[in-house]
């Protein structure tokens, strides 16, 4: 019997090939085949939502040689990715190759491995309909949203503007943490830190201020300060209490895409995007010398922590014959993630636990090498046992006040063997609080006393966003890295040393979106939405009900908006500014990087220049214009015409008024004007005409 098996990617084809027999054909599809239209929606409202599918430019060729070996198998194995996409892309070539009357086949496989890739040939499927269905709904849902409402932003703001069910929903993410960062006030509070003499010992003990006895204590000024230290300085110090105990640390789960991604961004410094490529790559196969392709790691598009039992039992026997038997973990390490979970997948492993990262190193690019080894032993730490370390607590007390000084010492590294944080393994403490005894007598050397104040939330990273958006329940594994690339590709935002940071079209966008389509942007109706996708994909709901009950509510809000939308279309603002090449007053325009300024005489003349925007506020430095600016990638400060003669700037807005308390500039943050310099903190209602423009 003949046979085909069809893959999506070309690397794939390789690596399958020499597991088979010469009675199988290896051809990839390179992706998807059919879609929806780019010139039109392709979406039919008017009859059921009936989908209007084409061959994707450039893959006719592909067709063509898919037809002609498709003709000469028996059997048709259609063996694309593990997951709804995947499934659709199958079934898309079910229809594209018009295989109604062949056998085919549906297969899947977690890694390509020679073991997995022969027990999925064993275990053949029909397409699941309800996978595609799934994913069907996905592609018109967001389908709806884009080309419903981008045509209103192009009128709003500017064209070649995108919206999407998903990317406005982390767009609005981010802009209102910038909000909240904006908006927030720091609270001064301080912090004691005592140095004590040791009967016997040459460094100090070094312990930091509790409270009373009665209740932790937050110290908010000097004053309050100030009494505290002179109590202390008059009070005999003693030992109240030396508690000592053991805790734990357990081993971390192995990866899903998410905690891939963040741990890819904190440990290497990787985009999202760059850590998915890299791990498509480990997934499809790698050469290694003496062996050839061959597949390193399991599917990277999970939210399941599932190991197989085979995997687990190749993992036991690693780690016993490796470290030995007290290395191995003692019960099973977490439960399953709440929400939906395909189980279909396992967690994102090495195939293969014996492949250690360095026997591979020299067959991988160095990219390649470090992510391999991230996962390689997140995985191994899995099935390792707990960390143990010995704390020991010491309460000293001071007159009416109580300190506490703490150590921490590993008695048992185990799964820190293999993947740690470089503090993990270090003596935390003072180690001479072990030696110290209930009522010995200290001696005061030295109080250190520090004025701290209250941070606001950090602006998010690629990371800590990915992070939100799976604990909010917004999109999938898949979504995570094409959604942030999307937003930033479209200069809704900026990334600037790993943070976020929202650019003046990024507002625009929001703000219309939180105004006409705040629905659309509301994270309960975006997690509910992924929801239901998980009940089409059970077979529970049918998914032109979902696209039913969706459209006339977006339909609705559109006409609404496009009424609305018409009365405020931004129109070319003349300025005083003149031309120098032909004196026309040149007019402010809108472009990828937000306003700018161009002449009226277009095309014939061509001259553009920064618009720099006046907000009515002198310099604190030297008296002339503050304005508006932007750095290269788009984030808004203040700063002066001068520039750069005057390097005054600022990241919120300055305020003509003057510090009452310390005569400093004051700027704006949320509905209050407070002084720009956080020691002297002084705040005050902000003036009317300056809440009316904020």
């Amino acid at each position: 019997m003949k046979c085909l098996v069809i893959v999506e990617s070309p690397a794939k084809v390789k690596t399958i090939k020499k597991f088979l027999g010469k009675n199988y054909e290896v051809c990839a599809s390179n992706g998807h085949v059919r879609d929806l239209p780019k010139s039109q929606m392709g979406i039919d409202t008017e009859h059921d939502f009936e989908l209007k599918y084409i061959t994707i430019r450039g893959k006719g060729d592909i067709l063509s040689k898919l037809r002609k070996e498709a003709k000469k198998a028996d059997r048709i194995y259609l063996a694309t990715d593990p997951d709804r996409e995947g499934e659709a892309i199958s079934w898309h070539l079910e229809k594209a190759l018009n295989l109604a009357d062949k056998d085919v086949q549906r297969i899947t496989f977690n890694e390509i491995t020679q073991s997995a890739v022969k027990a999925s040939l064993k275990q053949p499927r029909s397409i699941d309909q309800d996978l595609v269905d799934a994913q069907q709904a996905r592609r018109v849902l967001d389908r709806l949203v884009g080309y419903k409402i981008s045509p209103l932003l192009w009128a709003k703001v500017k064209r070649g503007l995108s919206a999407g069910r998903v990317q406005s929903v982390a767009l609005r993410i981010i802009c209102d943490r910038e909000e909240e960062i904006n908006a927030f006030i720091p609270e001064e509070y301080w912090t004691l830190e005592i140095h004590c003499k040791v009967k016997g010992e040459k460094k100090p003990l070094v312990a930091k201020l509790y409270g009373t006895e009665d209740q932790k204590l937050e110290v908010k000024t000097e004053a309050e300060m100030d009494k505290i230290i002179k109590a202390v300085e008059k009070a005999e110090l003693k030992v109240l209490e030396v508690k000592k105990s053991e805790r734990e640390k357990k081993p971390p789960l192995p990866f899903t895409t998410s905690t891939l991604q963040q741990e890819a961004a904190k440990r290497l410094n990787f985009s999202t995007q760059k850590t998915m490529r890299i791990a498509q790559q480990l997934y499809e196969g790698v050469d290694i010398k003496g062996h050839g392709t061959i597949g390193l790691i399991t599917y990277l598009r999970t939210d399941s922590v599932r190991i197989s039992e085979e995997a687990d039992a190749a993992a036991k026997t690693f780690i016993r014959e490796a470290h030995g038997e007290e290395y191995l973990m003692k019960s099973e390490n977490g439960k399953r993630q709440g929400g939906k979970i395909q189980d279909a997948h396992e967690a994102i492993r090495p195939s293969d636990i014996t492949r250690i990262p360095s026997a591979l190193k020299e067959s991988l690019s160095r990219d390649q090498y470090r992510l391999y080894q991230l996962i390689w032993s997140r995985f191994a730490s899995s099935r390792m046992a707990s960390a143990k370390y010995e704390s020991t607590t010491v309460r000293i007390g001071a007159g009416e006040y109580r300190f506490t000084a703490t150590a921490s010492k590993l008695l048992f590294d185990g799964f820190l063997a293999v993947y740690s944080e470089e503090d993990d393994k270090k003596t935390e403490g003072n180690m001479m609080l072990q030696s110290l005894e209930q009522k010995s007598v200290l001696t005061l050397e030295d109080t250190d006393a520090k004025q701290h104040f209250t941070q606001p939330a950090p602006h998010f990273t690629e990371a800590s966003l990915v992070k939100a958006l799976e604990e909010r329940g917004i999109g999938r594994p898949s979504t995570y890295a094409p959604t942030i690339t999307t937003i930033l590709a479209r200069r809704y935002i900026t990334k600037e040393n790993k943070n976020l940071y929202v650019t003046e079209l990024g507002e625009a966008v929001n703000a219309i979106m939180k105004q006409s389509f705040s629905t659309i942007v509301d994270e309960r109706f975006t997690a509910n939405m992924e929801s239901l996708l998980d009940k089409i994909e059970e077979g529970e709901i049918n998914w032109k009900t979902v696209v039913r009950n969706f459209y006339p509510d977006l339909e609705e809000a559109v006409k609404v908006a496009e009424k609305e939308l018409e009365k405020v279309q931004i129109a070319d603002e003349e300025t005083d500014v003149k031309c120098e090449f032909c004196g026309r007053n040149m007019v402010i325009k809108y472009g990828p990087h937000g306003k700018f300024l161009a002449c009226p005489g277009f095309p014939e003349c061509r001259n553009t220049k920064p618009y720099l925007e006046k907000i009515g506020v002198s310099c604190p430095k030297c008296g002339k214009e503050v304005v508006l600016r932007k750095t290269k990638k788009g984030r808004k400060y203040y700063g002066c015409e001068g520039h750069p003669d005057c390097d005054f700037m600022s990241w919120q807005k300055p305020l003509e008024q003057k510090c009452k308390k310390c005569g400093g500039y004051m700027v704006v943050k949320g509905q209050r004007a407070v002084c720009a310099d956080e020691k002297c903190g002084y705040v005050e209602p902000l003036p009317q005409k300056d809440k009316d423009e904020a």
